[in-house]
């Protein structure tokens, strides 16, 4: 586990701190507050991938499919509005996870019955107005 101390600008170097901490992982749980920039680091990690697509919250989407420039989707969920896991397995969730394809799940506490052990937990808290500790 590694904690990183950081502000937006150096979102990129946590986003690829990530990535190369785990380099056969494909599945990442974000948990942090209402606010405190889960999105915005999946934005940067999708930008580090080569993600070619305009990314942006799929909280009333619940997902949002992305393409790379080596033409990989990355699938990104916002779990926020489901009432429980059965609605995320509706949407076929375990055929994003089997798929092989990078998934960066918000409110992640969501689905964790359908997860297991298997993904990378992400954990960003508020320091102040401008940092956040990102526990990975």
């Amino acid at each position: 586990m590694q904690q990183i101390t950081a502000n937006e600008q150096q979102l990129a170097g946590v986003a690829d701190a990530i990535l190369k901490a785990y380099p056969r992982e494909r599945v990442f749980g974000f948990y942090g507050e209402m606010g405190v920039g889960k999105t915005t680091l999946i934005k940067v990690m999708c930008r580090v991938l080569g993600v070619c697509d305009i990314t942006s919250s799929p909280t009333f989407a619940i997902v949002n499919e992305y393409w790379t420039e080596s033409g990989q989707p990355v699938y990104h969920f916002d779990f926020y509005r489901i009432d429980e896991p059965a609605d995320a397995t509706r949407i076929g969730f375990e055929e994003y996870l089997a798929s092989g394809a990078y998934c960066f799940i918000e409110w992640t506490e969501k689905v964790e019955p359908i997860l297991g052990d298997d993904f990378i937990p992400v954990r960003i808290e508020r320091e102040d107005d401008t940092t956040r500790n990102i526990i990975f």
